[in-house]
């Protein structure tokens, strides 16, 4: 028996890489049980795709779905992930539909995945991947059903550094920040000691933007950096100096508005 569990929840914020990191982690399990299995295949579920605006179809697509699934397991050979995005659209508390403020086709809908499931879950080579943003709405029974569940908040300051660093050295091949400087990874300053020379000056300022941008998203920070040059440069080249300090200008920004939009 492969020793894997086979219903993997994970919920975050939003804009965090939920999605991304499933996919990442199908790819490395098929990589690593590839003497088990000659290859993988991945399976994406439109949770939305499902619903019907005819009574009880909904509960009935959701089945004929986990039938398809069934005949790809039948295939031995084959390491079968299933992603179920934003599962609380199917999975919705059955306390809700019974109070009236849900439709009561939504019972069917949970009942037959949970149903569905079940049935799968005896083949061991099968994994379940999920994620939600809005964990209060999942139905008890499918969260009892998970084998792992997983909150994992938004990047670290550490891996902010790395992203604000990729975006920044694509920019620099790209010969938007010109001319090229080198910049030092966290490791290399950590050997350093963190010690401040004409070397380290621009890194360790990248790195006290990245503190300064931790509890912002993935998606947020990926944007921060075009944001900077659209809003704050007034050439279509400009010098790393000048470009840490329009990011960090771009960051108090996204602060500010989500401050405003708190506010409202």
């Amino acid at each position: 028996m492969i020793k894997h569990p086979n219903t993997f929840p994970r919920w975050w914020p939003p804009g965090t890489g939920k999605t991304s990191l499933c996919k990442a982690l199908a790819q490395k399990l098929v990589i690593r049980l590839s003497d088990r299995f000659k290859y993988g295949q991945l399976i994406e579920i439109n949770s939305h795709s499902l619903f019907s605006k005819w009574f009880s179809e909904s509960g009935k697509l959701v089945m004929k779905m986990f039938m398809k699934i069934q005949e790809l397991i039948d295939d031995q050979e084959s390491l079968v992930c299933v992603l179920i995005d934003e599962v609380e659209s199917l999975t919705s508390a059955r306390k809700s539909a019974l109070s009236g403020s849900e439709p009561s086709d939504a019972i069917r809908v949970v009942n037959a995945l949970l149903t569905q499931i079940d049935q799968i879950k005896k083949h061991n080579n099968v994994m379940i991947l999920t994620t939600s943003n809005v964990t209060g709405a999942i139905d008890l029974a499918f969260v009892d059903r998970a084998d792992i569940k997983q909150y994992i908040g938004p990047p670290s300051p550490g891996a902010i550094y790395k992203i604000y660093l990729s975006c920044i050295c694509e920019l620099m091949k790209a010969k938007i920040i010109s001319p090229a400087q080198q910049m030092f990874d966290l490791r290399q300053l950590e050997v350093m000691r963190f010690m401040q020379n004409d070397a380290t000056r621009l890194s360790l300022q990248l790195r006290d933007i990245s503190i300064k941008s931790h509890s912002l998203s993935g998606r947020t920070l990926r944007k921060l950096p075009f944001i900077a040059h659209a809003m704050f440069v007034q050439s279509s080249s400009v010098s790393l100096e000048d470009f840490l300090k329009a990011l960090d200008k771009a960051v108090e920004r996204q602060f500010q508005e989500r401050a405003d939009l708190t506010r409202d």
